[in-house]
């Protein structure tokens, strides 16, 4: 075909600009799925633009909303969900899913919970992680220490963790809980406990948080003694702690913490030590009820005809196919959402050389979905997180537990009444 023909068949396209915040093997494994879509058919011309980070894309997206410069397609981070659809600019995906009958079934209920409201499902999820622990199971062995249970406890990871630091005569520091926002939401989604009202959001416009419930004060106790008595360690918050404590449990001189399952990747290229994973620990006395996701979804704008956001949901349907799905965790770390990706070679392969990937996804499929476990449907969770992180720190510095959560829940209630007085709920 001459270069003029190509440009012609090219130009009949309708073009379906993508904006994500993918970097390193993610963009790169992003990139194949556009050019393999785009291959894979005629009709559209998905156009891939990277836009820095998840909180610089929210206000792109917000604020080129109805102009030319706006995407047609974009991923938006977790706990902007509420956020965006409060907008009012996108097309809810259930349109096409209705129009189409598209089995979204085949979708993990966990991932899907996450992103819809009252029955309607408002994005894709897409780059799924799971809050996970990561044990060295080499050291463990070396001091012949049992491994905690695939769905621990707090008690397990006490044991754990006591052992190692014992046993090492201080050489390996058992556990460290990283001060995070996104982790102390955890717990309490694992514990059942609602951290706004309204069913965190799912059954109204949340009006108060609740950082002072029992479950949270016995979590946060759990941390501040062991911390106390030197079997738990600090790192302290954000990028700093996570490199800390990756190049700690890489070097062998930390024996467990707890982090996204998208960090898989970073933890077996190039480690000698086989690598454990459990399910994000319980309080004792009470099943797990399961995590929350991480990670971020697919919109679709509303400011586009209805054919180039046809070719919006096109692109997403092709992104959770079972095989892409299985390419995806592969290439990533973050979680196959497509229950037929189990089946897929590729990822079967993952699985015989490394059995502990299985983990992440087979916490996901375990937990039935509910209002404590689906995320939290509130404006503000930066706000909230930023509150609690400054709580943990003060806990793990040794302060009063009931009132450095009390002083943050104060803050966060505040934000919540006057954000939603400015919005007029």
């Amino acid at each position: 075909m001459s270069k003029p023909a190509a440009q012609a068949q090219g130009a009949k396209r309708t073009k379906v600009v993508f904006w994500n915040e993918m970097t390193g093997p993610a963009q790169q494994q992003l990139n194949t799925f556009v050019k393999d879509f785009n291959q894979s058919q005629s009709k559209y011309e998905v156009v891939s633009e990277f836009e820095g980070n998840y909180n610089e894309a929210v206000q792109k997206i917000i604020n080129t909303h109805g102009t030319d410069a706006s995407p047609a397609v974009f991923q938006s981070m977790d706990i902007s969900t509420s956020q965006i659809h409060h907008t009012g600019y996108t097309t809810p995906v259930q349109k096409f899913i209705d129009e189409d009958h598209y089995n979204v079934n085949q979708i993990a209920a966990g991932a899907r919970a996450f992103y819809a409201n009252k029955g309607t499902q408002l994005s894709m999820p897409f780059n799924t992680s799971q809050p996970v622990l990561y044990y060295n199971a080499t050291l463990l062995k070396k001091y012949k220490i049992t491994p905690p249970p695939v769905n621990p406890s707090y008690s397990d990871i006490t044991r754990v963790a006591t052992q190692l630091t014992d046993r090492s005569h201080k050489k390996v520091q058992g556990m460290t809980v990283e001060i995070y926002g996104w982790l102390f939401e955890q717990f309490m989604a694992n514990a059942g406990v609602s951290l706004a009202n309204q069913e965190d959001g799912h059954a109204g416009t949340p009006t108060a948080v609740n950082f002072t419930n029992a479950a949270t004060v016995k979590t946060m106790k759990w941390i501040q003694d062991n911390l106390k008595k030197g079997d738990f360690v600090n790192y302290g918050a954000g990028a700093n702690a996570q490199n800390n404590e990756t190049a700690s449990f890489l070097s062998g001189r930390l024996g467990m913490f707890m982090q996204s399952s998208a960090s898989i990747g970073q933890l077996t290229t190039g480690n000698q030590d086989q690598l454990g994973i459990t399910y994000y620990p319980h309080p004792d006395g009470q099943k797990s009820n399961g995590v929350a996701i991480g990670g971020a979804s697919l919109w679709i704008s509303n400011d586009k005809p209805s054919n180039v956001q046809r070719g919006a949901w096109e692109f997403i349907k092709y992104l959770m196919t079972a095989k892409s799905q299985a390419q995806w965790q592969v290439a990533t770390g973050y979680l196959a959402l497509n229950k037929d990706s189990q089946k897929e070679a590729v990822l079967q392969n993952l699985y015989k050389k490394l059995p502990a990937t299985k983990v992440p996804g087979e916490q996901l499929r375990a937990a039935t979905p509910n209002a404590t476990n689906s995320g939290i449907f509130l404006q503000g969770l930066i706000q909230e997180r930023n509150l609690t992180q400054t709580a943990m720190e003060q806990i793990y510095n040794g302060s009063d537990i009931q009132k450095s959560l009390a002083t943050a829940q104060k803050s966060m209630n505040a934000y919540i009444q006057g954000n939603n007085r400015a919005n007029g709920y």
